[in-house]
């Protein structure tokens, strides 16, 4: 029996049967380096935090439920000059979600609102929050079903237990009284818990006018816009764009990297 056969049960019992991946690979890279004991248990123990960081990563993502796979490396930032890229690259910090602070993506269709707002949701994933994104009509079907089936406080707790909650495309349509209720309880029970993301084609001032009740409308807007960074995205339509309108954008980002 050689080593790597006693190590295994040893592993495995410690729950680090993954070093056994990159083991002989640091074994070999210790001779021909002529590393230390102490250098190589540093590389071999780093290659399964790496794993392991990994592994966590992509549970995050998988939890998030987005949409589709959006980053900011895929964003054309040079199609829209107007989207105002160097705070977009702030909120990709991060802060935002640790400061627990709402960010506000609005403008007309197709200007890449929900793309950034998933790419911001993608980076939390990897800074180690847990995310989850929902369309905003989405989220209210499932909170009327919990209403329905008496699972409404649990469906409620996922909403407003993630560290960053990303809606998508809030006030497509006015809200009945039920969901006016609702969005006003997400918004509440989160209100310096925990960091929202949330997309609309309407204007920030507009947002009021969803909830009916100008009570409940001055108590949710109060809570959602403390502190919160508001960007206005205005530009093309990236999925109907003007004809020839992709094409010099598409030549201008390459020139850019020449």
């Amino acid at each position: 029996m050689g080593l790597t056969d006693e190590l295994v049960p040893v592993l495995k019992k410690l729950r680090l049967s993954g070093v056994l991946q990159s083991l002989e690979v640091r074994v070999r890279q210790a001779v021909d380096e002529q590393l230390s004991h102490e250098e190589f248990l540093v590389r071999l123990l780093s290659d399964e935090v790496d794993r392991r960081d990994g592994r966590q990563f992509d549970q995050r993502v998988r939890r998030a439920g987005f949409d589709s796979l959006k980053t900011l490396e895929d964003f054309d930032f040079q199609f829209n000059p107007r989207v105002p890229k160097a705070k977009v690259i702030d909120l990709a910090t991060c802060s935002f979600v640790e400061r627990r602070q709402n960010v506000l993506l609005v403008g007309q269709a197709g200007v890449g609102k929900s793309h950034i707002a998933q790419a911001l949701g993608h980076r939390a994933c990897r800074a180690g929050y847990q995310v989850l994104y929902v369309g905003a009509g989405d989220m209210l079907k499932q909170l009327r079903a919990g209403r329905a089936d008496g699972s409404y406080d649990r469906r409620l707790a996922r909403l407003v237990g993630v560290d960053l909650l990303v809606v998508d495309d809030l006030g497509l349509r006015s809200l009945t009284v039920e969901e006016a209720a609702d969005v006003y309880e997400v918004i509440r029970l989160r209100y310096q818990r925990g960091a929202m993301i949330l997309t609309s084609n309407r204007a920030v001032e507009e947002f009021g006018g969803l909830f009916g009740d100008p009570l409940l409308a001055s108590a949710a807007m109060d809570r959602l816009l403390h502190d919160a960074h508001v960007l206005v995205l205005e530009g093309d339509s990236y999925r109907n764009p003007p004809p020839g309108r992709r094409r010099r954008a598409a030549e201008a980002s390459k020139e850019s990297k020449t």
